[in-house]
């Protein structure tokens, strides 16, 4: 029986190196993005390379009101739902001006919750499915540099974590992945620590493995989880004073 992983944010770097690495593993795959020609060659590589089928359908995060139209559209309903959609944004632009705060607080929480209630309805009642979603460590403690973003994925992650605890029971698992820095072109811009930096296809490796081994939260590369204990570990008053 054909297994199909709906990927959402399918323009992204990450999306691409798990399209390729479901299909690899027999998924047929459905790529959804907002701009549909940045995903058609995408679409055409892995028709080719991984010899599985690959259908593109158009999909806005921002657009909540459309989402369970989108959803009720999809000619089947999918195995696995991955939510990869995201934005940095600017931190500084965007304590001074709200529709840049909200742009962050949209791509990184608010439409990823509206198409997951919608997802873990379906799955719920279909007692069959996995739901991924791409959190971050910047939601773990806030730092100056990028509280916005990291507010909006510290709620994220604690939305993956109830839908873990209510889905459960209904045979659907809910996975929470954590990268560090992803050598990706939502980071293009920063310098990073090569050690510390993963490519899109080794963060891709660890999702499909967390996902096989039924694993509930993972940090990508796992040098993260000792990195931010630490970072959480350093006392509130030293903390506020540390540039970060």
């Amino acid at each position: 029986m054909s297994r199909n992983a709906l990927i959402l944010g399918a323009t992204s770097d990450i999306a691409v190196a798990l399209a390729r690495k479901f299909g690899t593993n027999g998924y047929s795959i459905t790529l959804a993005a907002r701009n549909l020609e940045k995903i058609r060659a995408t679409q055409a590589d892995i028709k080719i390379r991984q010899r599985v089928p690959v259908e593109i359908v158009s999909f806005d995060a921002n657009d909540v009101e459309s989402h369970q139209a989108f959803y009720e559209s999809l000619p089947a309903k999918p195995d696995v739902v991955i939510s990869v959609f995201g934005l940095l944004g600017n931190q500084t632009e965007a304590q001074q001006n709200w529709k840049s705060c909200q742009d962050i607080l949209y791509a990184n929480f608010i439409g990823a919750v509206s198409i997951l209630n919608i997802v873990a309805n379906d799955m719920e009642q279909r007692r069959h499915g996995v739901i991924i979603g791409i959190s971050s460590v910047a939601g773990e403690r806030g730092r100056q540099s990028n509280y916005i973003y990291g507010s909006a994925k510290a709620g994220f992650t604690a939305y993956l974590s109830g839908l873990r605890n209510r889905l459960c029971k209904s045979n659907v698992h809910v996975l929470t992945v954590k990268p560090g820095f992803v050598k990706t072109r939502m980071i293009e811009n920063i310098k990073t620590p090569g050690p510390l930096t993963s490519l899109p296809s080794r963060v891709a490796d660890d999702i499909y493995n967390a996902m096989a081994k039924g694993r509930n939260t993972i940090y990508t590369s796992s040098i993260w989880r000792p990195i931010m204990y630490a970072i959480k570990s350093i006392p509130e008053g030293l903390f506020k004073r540390l540039k970060l």
